[in-house]
């Protein structure tokens, strides 16, 4: 399996050895895709110093000749959205699982394509004399924030073999050619799809996000004449759903203006905690946000924002729109208006079924207070849709928009009706899903 060029550090130069494997492989599309596992045959190159010295710290390179699957024939895998990791098995003189990863680099990958994955390299310190194995073992694709992870389901021949001599002591190298120079080509893949796609090449992590206090921005709201009221920015976390990020770090402020009786909100995330994990056009995500009424009105009420007016490149810094509703309250007295659940709709072309990935707040606080009179057809114990309109019942607390989608997976399947879309949500595009910012979207460690 594994072809890698050569090339591999030792404390000194000494001849490089290749050897390539095959192996029988199962590979696991992430859980919301829907998809069952894939079977097909890897195969692999190796290299590695054929002789070396216990003390030296040396490096192998993993290349792709053949990955287990294929580019399913739903969507094209954009350039550098792809990211290989995996284990090598050292064994013999010395035993230990060899960390290995690959650079977010590959061509665009047609429907129906080859998978092109890039070399992935890792290095071990040999600490005992004698003769050391390397055999390859499991790898995950990552794209757009999503693994597919790949496993042997036979014994593994193994790869290379290093003499390793004592410090000082004399070696004989063995087997093998020598190779040169790294390529990332993938080779023509056989039986068997497997899904997988990659993180995009992001780190997730919390964007930067304002603290806010628990207690919301009290104001009168009542006969004062005041008009504008201004929130406190409070922090919020969020769970998404696969294949969403596992946790977005961001913050919110909710700010009101009196017309009539009800309230005009604009909800104001933080900017810029995330990037995008691969190019985006123009109008592809959508945000929304249930907010929750509490104190003596309950219920909640969705505010929506508008969908990226700009194109994104890989790596671009994105930001969610102002969200904006409108709150009729349904209750005398105070009222309190926190952030709630978030979610985000992906549509990556015209006409396109759109992907919604829904997330569920888990940490958040009181943004606005109001002082408020009763309203007809007021939000107090009902969800509504923003605009005055009663639609569902609920008790008092946000309610969070699901979603119909579903994620996809790099396995080719045949699909059914929904095929692209599963597809989408894993290979390009849906899963792009969020980061951090206010959701997480390829945060920034700088939340796929």
């Amino acid at each position: 399996m594994l072809g890698g060029v050569g090339i591999l550090l030792g404390v000194a130069a000494v001849p490089a050895q290749a050897a390539e494997v095959s192996y029988k492989t199962e590979c696991i599309p992430p859980a919301a895709s829907g998809l069952g596992p894939v079977e097909g045959t890897t195969k692999v190159e190796i290299t590695a110093p054929a002789t070396a010295k216990v003390g030296d710290e040396i490096q192998v390179v993993w290349k792709f000749v053949q990955a287990a699957s294929k580019n399913p024939d739903l969507i094209v895998l954009p350039k550098n959205s792809v990211k290989p990791t995996g284990t090598l098995k050292a064994s013999g003189a010395q035993t230990a699982d060899i960390a290995m990863e690959g650079p977010q680099e590959n061509p665009e990958i047609p429907k129906g394509g080859d998978m092109v994955l890039s070399d992935m390299t890792g290095k071990v310190k040999l600490t005992t004399a004698g003769d050391v194995t390397l055999t390859p073992d499991a790898y995950t694709i990552t794209a757009y924030s999503t693994d597919t992870k790949c496993t042997p389901q036979e014994a593994v021949p193994a790869a290379a073999t290093i003499k390793v001599t004592a410090a000082g002591g004399g070696s004989t190298t063995s087997g093998g050619s020598t190779s040169g120079g790294t390529t990332t080509s993938g080779g023509t893949a056989t039986g068997g799809d497997t899904g997988g796609t990659t993180s995009g090449g992001s780190t997730t992590g919390g964007g930067t996000t304002s603290g806010g206090t628990t207690s919301g921005g009290s104001t009168s709201g009542g006969g004062d004449g005041q008009t504008d009221f201004a929130g406190k920015t409070v922090a919020t976390s969020f769970a998404c759903t696969s294949p969403g990020p596992a946790k977005i770090d961001s913050s919110a402020t909710i700010n009101a203006k009196k017309n009539g009786g009800s309230y005009d909100l604009t909800v104001k995330t933080a900017k810029g905690v995330m990037n995008s994990p691969a190019p985006l056009p123009a109008g592809a995500l959508k945000p929304s946000m249930v907010i929750t009424v509490g104190g003596d009105d309950s219920g909640s009420l969705k505010v929506e924002g508008p969908a990226n007016k700009d194109a994104l490149n890989t790596g671009d810094p994105v930001s969610l729109g102002d969200m904006t509703g409108t709150y009729k309250p349904g209750a005398d007295g105070k009222a309190t208006l926190s952030p709630g659940d978030l979610t985000i709709v992906v549509t990556l072309s015209a006409g396109s079924d759109p992907i919604t990935i829904p997330c569920k707040a888990t940490k958040t606080a009181v943004s606005l207070e109001l002082d408020v009179q009763k309203q007809a057809g007021g939000v107090s114990g009902a969800t509504t849709s923003g605009s005055g309109s009663s639609s569902g019942t609920s008790s008092g607390s946000s309610s969070s928009s699901s979603s119909s989608s579903s994620g996809g997976g790099l396995a080719e399947t045949g699909a059914n009706d929904h095929g692209g879309l599963r597809a989408l949500g894993f290979v390009a595009g849906t899963a792009i899903l969020l980061g951090g910012a206010v959701f997480t979207f390829l945060p920034r460690r700088r939340v796929r």
